[in-house]
């Protein structure tokens, strides 16, 4: 006999995208440039999303969505510093009117990894003004967008960004092991968004203003020696950087795609990415952020699966699991997908596909794929029917 674990009432369904991943034509950003240099793969058109979203959006409202998180882009809105895009802003005004018209709640992330040249050049967030000029741009983001929308994160993947920038060489601004940068760079966002925080809210006070955290749960098998370890990992990836600025967050976003568990040696399925399926993780990372006491946004979880062999059940488990954290208490208001779309995924370019929505990126048809549906069934009935 089945049953159905049921979300709380006005739970938010939904996915996400970031606009250098599927918008197309933007070239005045580090990215880009990194791409002329031959050291990531070019974007170019992407999903020309920009010029495509109320027909993505179509497809997301069918497939029973009611939130949708994307990004605002840096570079186009303000190409050279001091000098805001009106016109760009005025698109981003007509995406969120699109979205609702279609009954879907939008949450703008305001930076997702790309810099405009002027700042990337003087030393992106390694630089000593960088966290006053992020949050003069916030503001004035928040100053001509904040009556169509009212939910804020500032920074996406903090850590990420900083690790494969500063440390591993493969992301601007490219810099191996400097470690140096690497800590500057951090204290900066966390500089950087607590200082946003304050100019949103002089903007609008009844914003709602977060930070998107990637949170890996560590965990071990028990030995005295790996928990420890996992101890240690864990406040060394998120609790030493929350720690600067959970008192700013008015909720906290988890980005959630594998955990690391010391001394595992279980055989578990791989992703397109190579990434363990192991959804349990979720649970404990939904876990790690509640001790900040502020409600939880699951902001990105998504399986890289061309095929879509793996997705339905990556899904399923892991609203099964986040369901066991609203069960012991932990405030989970939404759950978006990554992705809505097949898009850039970053160094490795078009080659990994996250999307419910297939991509051809020849022609720009998109298709949704089967594991779409099954999520459509858990958005509809807000919950999951389980055996």
């Amino acid at each position: 006999m089945s049953k159905k674990l049921e979300f709380p009432k006005g739970f938010l369904w939904g996915s996400a995208t970031a606009s250098y991943q599927v918008e197309g034509g933007i070239e005045q950003c580090d990215w880009a440039e990194g791409a002329r240099a031959g050291k990531v793969p070019v974007c170019g058109a992407a999903c020309d999303h920009y010029n495509r979203y109320e027909a993505d959006f179509d497809i997301a409202q069918s497939l029973g969505h009611t939130i949708h998180r994307f990004s605002v882009e840096w570079a186009r809105i303000e190409p050279e510093e001091g000098v805001f895009n009106e016109e760009a802003l005025e698109h981003y005004r007509q995406v969120l009117r699109a979205l609702h018209a279609r009954g879907m709640t939008p949450s703008i992330t305001l930076w997702h990894f790309t810099l405009p040249l002027w700042l990337s050049g003087r030393g992106g967030w390694g630089h000593k003004d960088t966290p006053a000029v992020f949050a003069r741009y916030c503001a004035k983001v928040v100053e001509a967008l904040g009556d169509l929308c009212d939910n804020y994160g500032t920074i996406n993947e903090p850590m990420v960004v900083a690790g494969i920038g500063y440390l591993r060489g493969a992301w601007p601004p490219f810099y191996k092991n400097a470690w140096v940068r690497y800590y500057r760079a951090l204290l900066n966002m966390t500089r950087g968004h607590n200082q946003a925080y304050h100019a949103i809210k002089k903007m609008r006070v009844d914003a709602q203003v977060g930070i998107v955290k990637h949170t890996i749960a560590y965990t071990s098998n028990g030995t005295i020696i790996n928990r420890i370890r996992a101890w240690a990992a864990n406040v060394m990836w998120t609790r030493l950087f929350m720690y600067r600025v959970y008192r700013h967050c008015d909720w906290i976003g988890l980005n959630y795609y594998h955990r690391t568990m010391f001394g595992d040696t279980r055989d578990l399925p791989k992703t397109d990415f190579w990434w363990n399926v192991d959804q349990e993780g979720i649970y404990e990372a939904l876990h790690i952020l509640a001790r900040y006491k502020r409600p939880i946004y699951i902001t990105e979880t998504g399986c890289a699966d061309a095929t879509d062999r793996l997705r339905a059940d990556y899904i399923r488990d892991t609203v099964r699991w986040t369901h066991k954290a609203i069960e012991e208490g932990v405030d989970v208001r939404a759950f978006c997908y990554w992705s809505l779309l097949d898009n850039y995924e970053w160094a490795e370019g078009f080659e990994k596909r996250f999307g419910l929505i297939e991509v051809n990126f020849e022609t720009q048809e998109r298709t949704p794929r089967p594991s779409a549906y099954v999520y459509k069934e858990i958005c509809e009935q807000n919950g999951l029917a389980i055996d």
